[in-house]
């Protein structure tokens, strides 16, 4: 069975298999080496994450005989930094809590496996004008007129996802200064201005990759699965697959 990595967060995971997204380049990066599983939740914040942990990452790997992934990027804040008070307000947590819910998702992962990689994403930012562009394209002169989710208040959770990940020695990955880093980021990397163009799965693709090949799971070390065509006698193939399961 090939190792697992599994990417866990709100929308912008979930839409990370489409043309382009920064889960398809993993796929593509890990081929027959690891397998890449998706469990991204439109519009889901820290708080109920939470209730998923044990359907996802069950404690039970050694009874189930199953063994649990090898690494898991956990991304969300885009849904918790939600304004109270405006549109999206349902979706809202307080600072400390996101902060308090990332700890207990990290100490969860930890205790399903000691050696498995952890990394924490940041939100993105946020363009305020671009989503107010997106909601009038919505729903017309009935859109708000104020943006529910300001870059000011996400810069907030971005720095609680950095120090949480500091204060449990887990990987971080700032995606929404490395994005800031770019003149013209609101367009190039934000399509309705919070979620990723196709620019912008390209920064979380290389920033998380990063990670990955700078740790123990760099893609171009991992052995295949199964050998490779050039391995394979075409008169004696039973030898490379024997050799395989040795």
């Amino acid at each position: 069975m090939r190792p697992q990595i599994v990417l866990f967060g709100d929308s912008i995971t979930d839409q990370s298999f489409r043309y382009g997204g920064w889960g398809a380049s993993l796929t593509d990066a890990y081929s027959r080496k690891a397998d890449i599983v998706v469990r991204g939740y439109g519009g889901y914040n820290t708080r109920w994450a939470l209730f998923l942990l044990n359907h996802i990452f069950p404690l039970c790997f050694v009874q189930d005989s199953t063994t649990p992934p090898i690494a898991t990027t956990v991304f969300f804040g885009a849904n918790d930094a939600a304004l109270s008070g405006r549109t999206s307000e349902r979706q809202h947590v307080p600072l400390e809590e996101y902060k308090e819910n990332l700890r207990k998702i990290v100490h969860h992962l930890k205790e399903c496996s000691p050696t498995m990689l952890i990394v924490l994403i940041t939100p993105p930012p946020v363009d305020e004008e671009g989503r107010l562009e997106y909601a009038k394209s919505l729903y017309g002169e009935k859109a708000m007129k104020i943006p529910e989710r300001t870059n000011e208040v996400t810069r907030t959770y971005v720095n609680g996802c950095v120090e949480v990940a500091k204060e449990l020695g887990v990987a971080s990955v700032n995606i929404w200064s490395k994005m800031q880093e770019t003149q013209g980021w609101q367009k190039k990397f934000l399509s309705d201005g919070l979620h990723l163009t196709g620019d912008g799965n390209r920064v979380v693709y290389e920033e998380v990759i990063k990670v990955l090949n700078g740790a123990w799971l760099s893609a171009s070390e991992m052995p295949l699965d199964f050998p490779h065509h050039s391995q394979i006698d075409p008169h004696n193939p039973e030898k490379a697959f024997q050799q395989r399961c040795l």
